[in-house]
C-alpha cells in the first residue's frame, strides 16, 4: 500500500499533489490518499479501490464540485473509501456523490452539502451488485432526494443525519436493500423515507422528524422492519403502506402526523408490536381497501378522527392495545371490513367506544370499555361478537344494536351507563347470554319496535328505569334473568309486544310487571320477591304461622332494616369522631364552620326536647351550591351521620338521585317515581344532585315541576324522617328555589361549596399518592403548585376530580418513565418526579 499526499498549491513539499484527482490516478488499488486541510475545486472519480482520506479529520478538507452537472466525487470501482473529507455539490437537485453500477464505497465521518448520495445498481442481482456503507455521515441540503438508491444496491448507514431536504429523505426504488441504525432524519418537504419497486429497509434506533410528507412510505412490493424508530411531526401519515408493501414495527413512535398516523391501504400488511400513535391529525390508524393491520400491546392517543378505522374488505386486529382520549370512534369498522379485538381498552373517546357499520363484522373479546358515549355500537347485517367485555360509565347507551343490526353478546358487563345498558333498535336481533347491567340510569334492556332479543342467564341491577323494557311490537325469549332494585316496573311489555319470561327471578323492585294494553307477556315459572308472578302481578302469598323457634326469613337483598332495629356488626358512631372526618377534609372552611354551626343548635334543640321544652322552628332542608367537585356530597354523607349520631334521623344513609330519577318519560310516572326515591331515603339524606335541573329554563309543562311538588308535599308528610339536600351550580339554584312557593320555606340555609385554591388541590394529590403508596418530591410539589394556579377554571374544570384526575395521569406518566429502568429501587418506584407532570409544568 502506497500513501499519496495532496495538499494546496505552496503547501506539502516535494511530490505533493495539488489535485486529488492527480493523486487517484497515480495511485494503485489499495492506495491512500491523504489530503492536507483546503478547499479542492474539481471532480473526482475513483475507478479502483483507493481511500480519500483527510490528513486532519473531520471537516478540514472540502471537495467542491466545479460548475456544471458532474458530481464531486463518482465511484466507478470497487472497495472504494472516504473518511472525514466534506463534499459539496453543484446542484442540489444533482447528485453530489454518485456510484456506479457494481462499484463500492465507504463513507465515514463525512458530509455532503448542497446536492444527493446517490447509488445505483444492476438491474437484476444476478448481474451484481453495488455497495455502499455510511458511518458518522451528515447529509444536508439536497434537492429531489438526499440519500437515493435504485437497483440492486446493498447499503448501510449507521449515525448518520439526512436533513434540510427539499424533497425526499431516503429514496429506495428497484431491489435496493438498505440497513440503518441511528439514522437521524429532518426537514424534508417529502417523505422522511420512500420505498418502491421490491426495495427492502431495516431501521433501527432512528428518528424522522418534520417531513413535510409521510414519515415512512412504502409502496408497490417494498417491506420494512423498524425497530426503535420515533416519528415526530411528519406533514401526511406517519406510517404509509400502499400496494402489496408490509412493515413491521416494533417499539415505535408516531406523534403529531397531520393525517393519520398510520395508513394501511390496498394489499398492504402491517404488524406492529408495543408500538404508540399519539395526537394524530385524522385517524390513528387507518385501514382501507384489502389491507390487513394486526397490532399487539399497541396505544393510539388523542385521535382528531377515529383511533382505529377499517374500510372495504379490510381486516383489522389488535390484542392488548389501549385506545384514549380520542375525538371520535375509538374504533370503527365499515364497508365489509373484519375486526377483531382482544384483551384491549378503549377509554375516554367522544362517540362510540367500539362501532361497527355497514356489513363489517367485529369480535370482542375481554376488553374494557370506558367514559365513552355509546360503548359498543353495532349497525352491520353481519353477525358481530361481543364476549367476556366491560363497558363502564359511558355518556349515553352501554351497548346498541342499532337498525338492522345483528349481534351476540356473552358474559358482557355494563356498568354506570348514562342511558340504558343494552338497545336492540327496529328491526334489529340481539342474542344476549350471561353477564350483567348495573346502575344504568336509564332501563337495562330496551327492545323497540319490530326488534327481536334472545337473553338468558341476565343480572340486571339497580337499573333507575326498568329492568327490561319491550316497545310495540317487540319480541323475544328472555331465560332466567334477574332483575332488582329497578325504579320502574322490572317488566315491561308495550301493546303487541308477546315476549316468553322463562324462569326470571324479580326483586326489590318500584313493581314487577308493566303492560300496555294489547300487551301478550307469556310467564313461566317467574317470581317477585319469591312470589309467583302472573300476567295481573305478582300472586298473593299465602298466610302461615311460623312454628315456635323457627328462625326469621331475611330481608330482600337491597333491603335495609325496619325502623329501629340495630345491627350489633356495625357500631355507632361518635359526634366527636364524625366532626373530627369533616375537619380533616382539605379546604371547605367556611362550609365547615356552617355545618359545626348546625350541628350546635341542633344539640341545643335536643336537649330542650329532652327537658321538656318546645324546639325552635328549624328546617334541617339544606341547599349546597357550588361547581363540580367541590366536596357537596362528600359533606352530605357526613351531615346524615352527624344528625344520625344526634339522634335526630335513624339511619343516616345516603340517597343520591338526579333528575332521570325523579321524573318520568310519560304522563302519571313522575309522581310514583319521585315518591319510589324518597321512600328509599326515609330515615336519611336525599341529596338531589344538579337539582335545577327539575325546573329548566322556559320549563312550560315539563315534569320536572311536578317531581318538585311531589318533594314538597312528601317534606311535609315526613318533615322528622327526611333530610333533603339539593345541589348544583350557584348561579342556577336560585332558579330551583323559586319553581315552587313552598321551597323557600324548606329550604331556609345554603351552604357555599367555594373553588378549592391550588394548594389545596396539591393536598388533595398528596392524599391520593399516600393513600397508593406514592410520594411527590418537593421540586414537583412546587411545580404541581404552580400548574394548578395557572391551570383554567372554565367550565370543564372538576376541582377535586381535577386533582384527582391529575394523581392517576401522574402515575401514568411515571410508570412509563420507571419502566425504562433497568432495575428501579422502591424509592424510585414510590416517587413523583417533576418530568411525571403534564408537559405545561414541565415548560412552565
Amino acid at each position: 500500500m502506497t500513501r499519496h499526499t495532496v495538499a494546496p498549491k505552496g503547501q506539502g513539499g516535494r511530490g505533493a499533489f495539488h489535485r486529488i484527482a492527480d493523486a487517484v490516478r497515480a495511485a494503485a488499488p489499495g492506495d491512500v490518499v491523504v489530503i492536507a486541510p483546503g478547499t479542492f475545486t474539481e471532480a473526482v472519480v475513483l475507478d479502483r479501490a483507493v481511500v480519500l482520506t483527510a490528513e486532519h479529520g473531520r471537516g478540514s478538507v472540502v471537495l467542491a464540485a466545479p460548475p456544471g452537472d458532474r458530481p464531486a466525487l463518482t465511484v466507478d470501482g470497487p472497495d472504494c473509501a472516504v473518511h472525514g473529507v466534506t463534499v459539496w455539490g453543484a446542484d442540489d437537485g444533482a447528485p453530489a456523490i454518485a456510484v456506479s453500477p457494481g462499484a463500492g464505497l465507504v463513507l465515514e465521518d463525512c458530509a455532503v452539502e448542497g446536492g444527493r448520495v446517490q447509488a445505483r445498481g444492476p438491474e437484476d442481482e444476478e448481474s451484481g451488485t453495488t455497495a455502499l456503507i455510511l458511518r458518522r455521515c451528515r447529509l444536508e441540503r439536497a434537492r429531489l432526494a438526499g440519500l437515493h438508491l435504485t437497483g440492486a444496491v446493498r447499503a448501510r448507514a449507521e449515525d448518520t443525519s439526512v436533513t434540510g431536504v427539499d424533497g425526499t429523505g431516503v429514496v429506495l426504488s428497484g431491489t435496493a436493500r438498505l440497513e440503518a441504525a441511528r439514522l437521524r432524519l429532518d426537514r424534508t418537504t417529502g417523505s422522511g423515507v420512500r420505498l418502491r419497486g421490491s426495495a427492502r429497509l431495516r431501521l433501527a434506533d432512528s428518528t424522522l422528524t418534520g417531513t413535510g410528507r409521510a414519515g415512512l412510505l412504502l409502496e408497490e412490493a417494498a417491506e420494512a422492519t423498524a425497530g426503535e424508530l420515533r416519528i415526530e411531526s411528519p406533514g401526511a401519515a406517519g406510517v404509509h403502506v400502499t400496494g402489496t408493501a408490509r412493515a413491521e414495527l416494533t417499539d415505535c413512535r408516531i406523534r403529531g402526523a397531520s393525517a393519520s398516523g398510520v395508513v394501511v391501504q390496498d394489499n398492504a400488511v402491517l404488524d406492529a408490536n408495543g408500538c404508540a400513535v399519539a395526537d394524530a391529525g385524522a385517524n390513528g390508524l387507518l385501514v382501507t381497501g384489502a389491507a390487513q393491520a394486526r397490532l399487539a400491546d399497541c396505544r393510539i392517543d388523542r385521535s382528531a378522527f377515529s383511533a382505529v378505522h377499517l374500510s372495504g374488505t379490510a381486516t383489522g386486529r389488535l390484542t392488548d392495545c389501549l385506545v384514549r382520549d380520542g375525538a371520535e370512534h375509538g374504533v370503527h369498522a365499515a364497508g365489509e371490513a373484519r375486526l377483531e379485538l382482544a384483551d384491549c381498552g378503549i377509554r375516554n373517546v367522544a362517540m362510540t367506544g367500539v362501532a361497527v357499520a355497514e356489513q363489517a363484522v367485529a369480535t370482542v373479546t375481554g376488553c374494557r370499555i370506558d367514559e365513552v358515549a355509546t360503548g359498543i355500537g353495532v349497525g352491520s347485517t353481519s353477525e358481530s361478537r361481543v364476549e367476556h367485555t366491560t363497558v363502564t360509565g359511558t355518556r349515553d347507551i352501554g351497548v346498541q344494536v342499532a337498525t338492522g343490526g345483528t349481534a351476540v353478546l356473552t358474559g358482557i358487563r355494563i356498568t354506570g351507563a348514562a342511558a340504558a345498558g343494552v338497545v336492540v333498535d327496529k328491526g334489529a336481533e340481539a342474542t344476549i347470554s350471561g353477564g350483567s347491567v348495573e346502575d344504568c340510569a336509564g332501563s337495562g334492556v330496551v327492545v323497540w319496535t319490530g326488534a327481536r332479543a334472545t337473553v338468558a342467564d341476565l343480572r340486571i341491577d339497580r337499573p333507575a328505569k326498568n329492568g327490561v323494557f319491550l316497545a310495540e311490537g317487540a319480541t323475544g325469549t328472555f331465560t332466567s334473568v334477574e332483575v332488582s332494585g329497578s325504579g320502574f316496573p322490572a317488566l315491561h311489555v308495550g301493546t303487541g309486544a308477546d315476549p316468553v319470561f322463562r324462569h326470571c327471578r324479580i326483586r326489590d323492585c318500584a313493581d314487577a310487571l308493566g303492560t300496555d294494553e294489547g300487551a301478550a307477556p307469556e310467564l313461566d315459572d317467574c317470581t317477585a320477591d319469591g312470589v309467583p308472578l302472573t300476567a295481573g302481578g305478582p300472586a298473593p302469598a299465602p298466610a302461615a304461622p311460623s312454628a315456635p323457634g323457627a328462625p326469621t326469613a331475611p330481608p330482600p337483598v337491597g333491603t335495609r332494616p325496619a325502623a329501629g332495629t340495630d345491627d350489633p356488626d356495625v357500631p355507632e358512631e361518635s359526634l366527636e369522631d364524625l366532626l373530627g372526618e369533616l375537619n380533616a377534609l382539605v379546604g371547605l372552611d367556611r362550609v365547615k364552620h356552617d355545618v359545626g354551626s348546625l350541628v350546635k343548635l341542633m344539640q341545643t334543640v335536643r336537649r330542650r326536647e329532652e327537658a321538656g321544652l318546645p324546639a325552635p322552628p328549624l328546617s334541617r332542608h339544606l341547599i349546597f351550591a357550588g361547581n363540580p367537585g367541590t366536596g357537596k356530597t362528600t359533606v352530605a354523607r357526613l351531615y346524615g351521620r352527624l344528625l344520625k349520631a344526634l339522634g335526630l334521623l335513624r339511619e343516616g344513609h345516603l340517597v343520591e338521585v338526579d333528575r332521570t330519577a325523579l321524573v318520568g318519560e310519560y304522563v302519571g310516572h313522575t309522581g310514583p317515581k319521585t315518591t319510589a326515591a324518597f321512600n328509599r331515603a326515609l330515615g336519611g339524606v336525599l341529596f338531589i344532585d344538579e337539582a335545577y335541573s327539575l325546573a329548566p329554563v322556559g320549563a312550560g309543562n315539563d315534569f320536572g315541576t311536578e317531581a318538585v311538588a311531589t318533594l314538597v308535599k312528601l317534606m311535609e308528610d315526613h318533615r322528622d324522617d327526611v333530610v333533603v339536600i339539593a345541589a348544583g351550580y350557584p348561579g342556577d339554584m336560585d332558579r330551583f328555589i323559586s319553581s315552587n312557593p313552598g321551597l323557600s320555606s324548606r329550604f331556609g340555609r345554603t351552604l357555599l361549596f367555594e373553588d378549592y385554591a391550588a394548594d389545596e388541590l396539591v393536598s388533595i394529590v398528596e392524599y391520593q399518592a399516600a393513600e397508593h403508596q406514592y410520594e411527590l418530591t418537593p421540586t414537583a410539589r412546587e411545580e404541581l403548585t404552580r400548574l394548578f394556579e395557572v391551570l383554567p377554571r372554565g367550565e370543564g374544570f372538576g376541582n377535586g376530580r381535577s386533582a384527582r384526575q391529575m394523581f392517576q395521569e401522574m402515575t401514568e406518566r411515571q410508570a412509563q418513565r420507571v419502566a425504562e429502568l433497568d432495575d428501579p429501587t422502591a424509592d424510585q418506584l414510590m416517587a413523583l418526579e417533576v418530568q411525571d407532570l403534564p408537559q405545561p409544568a414541565v415548560r412552565g
